[in-house]
């Protein structure tokens, strides 16, 4: 059975820091397009950042320099570091995966996560 789980959510100030844990179970990471994004209240979900093992990886604008998404095959767990957190971050986070290449339409990945809440208060 497929499962993502994610964790590491929560509540900081501006330019505090977090890290986002995404554990897979049922598939294995490093083949698939792993994916996090991101969904503020009344806004579109949005694509925050995505790794390939083929050596691609993709970040938003709003977040380059600042996010950083790495996976971890051993652990079968995708991350995703958060630093210089600013209030516009505030959202729910959500992994998902999908087979072959990524893509940044929410509505092709295969698989989500329940999502973990990341609030930035100014």
């Amino acid at each position: 059975q497929v499962q993502l789980v994610e964790s590491g959510g929560g509540s900081v100030q501006a330019g505090g820091s977090l890290r986002l844990s995404c554990v897979a179970s049922g598939f294995t990471v490093i083949y698939r397009c792993m994916g996090w994004f991101r969904q503020a209240p009344g806004k579109e979900r949005e694509g925050v950042a995505r790794i390939w093992t083929g050596g691609y990886i993709y970040y938003a604008d709003s977040v380059k320099g600042r996010f950083t998404i790495s996976q971890d095959s051993a652990k079968n767990t995708v991350y995703l570091q958060m630093n210089s957190l600013k209030p516009e971050d505030t959202a729910m986070y959500y992994c998902a995966a999908k087979s072959g290449l990524c893509d940044r339409n929410p509505s092709q990945y295969d698989y989500w996560g329940q999502g973990t809440r990341v609030t930035v208060s100014s």
